[in-house]
C-alpha cells in the first residue's frame, strides 16, 4: 500500500450526490480474475458514450485533468453496493484522495484497507473549498500528517481517526498491521499449546 504523506496535485469537482459503485465501476469490469484494467473502468459510461468515444463535457476527459489526483465529491459518495473493485479502479487511474461531506460506509471501509484517504468536511468548508476548486478544477494539496487541504489561501482542517490515519502515512494494510503483532501472536500460541498440547497434535487424544 502506498504511503500518504503531502500530495499535491489536481482536484476536481464532481458535486453531483449519491454516486454509487455501479457508476464508479461498471458491473461488466469486475469479471476479471485480477484487479487489472480497471483505470480503464472508472466512470465508464460518463466517460465514454456508446461507440466508445470520449465525452469532452465530461470533467476527466478536460485535458489538463488527466492527471488528476483528487476528487471534490457530493454527499453520500460510494453507495449503492459493496465492489471493490470501485476503490482499487480509482487508485489505478492516480487518484489518492476524495474529498466531501459523506462516504457510504462500506465505501469508506474498502478505501481505508487499500490505501485511498477519505476527507470528510462540513458543508460549509467544503462549500468554501468547492469555490476555490472551481468549475474546471485546480491544483491543491492534501497533508495528512497536518490534517490539512490547502488551497491558494485556503486552508481547511481535517479529522481522521488516528489509527487510521497512521496505516496510511506509514503505508500499512491490515496485514501489515497485523504483523506488527507477530511477537505477541507467537508468545500466546506457544502458551496456548503448552496449556492444550493435544491441539497442537492435530487434535489427537
Amino acid at each position: 500500500m502506498e504511503k500518504f504523506l503531502s500530495v499535491t496535485g489536481l482536484a476536481a469537482p464532481m458535486p453531483a450526490a449519491n454516486v454509487d459503485t455501479d457508476v464508479i465501476m461498471p458491473k461488466v469490469f469486475l469479471k476479471g480474475i485480477d484487479r487489472s484494467g480497471l483505470a480503464r473502468g472508472l466512470f465508464h459510461d460518463l466517460r465514454f458514450d456508446a461507440q466508445g468515444g470520449t465525452r469532452t463535457d465530461f470533467i476527466l476527459n478536460r485535458a489538463p485533468m488527466q492527471n488528476v489526483r483528487f476528487l471534490l465529491t457530493g454527499p453520500n459518495f460510494g453507495c449503492g453496493s459493496s465492489r471493490e473493485h470501485a476503490v482499487w479502479g480509482l487508485l489505478q487511474y492516480g487518484i489518492r484522495a476524495l474529498i466531501g461531506s459523506t462516504f457510504a460506509g462500506i465505501f469508506a471501509d474498502n478505501a481505508a484497507n487499500n490505501g485511498l484517504l477519505l476527507v470528510t468536511l462540513g458543508d460549509d468548508e467544503r462549500a468554501r473549498l468547492a469555490r476555490a476548486v472551481g468549475p474546471d478544477g485546480t491544483e491543491i494539496t492534501v497533508d495528512l500528517a497536518t490534517q490539512t487541504v490547502t488551497c491558494g489561501g485556503l486552508c481547511l482542517d481535517f479529522g481522521i481517526e488516528p489509527s487510521r490515519r497512521q496505516a496510511l502515512m506509514e503505508g500499512r494494510d491490515k496485514i501489515a498491521t497485523t504483523l506488527q503483532m507477530k511477537e505477541r501472536i507467537r508468545d500466546f500460541e506457544a502458551a496456548y499449546f503448552a496449556e492444550a498440547p493435544w491441539l497442537a497434535r492435530g487434535g489427537e487424544a
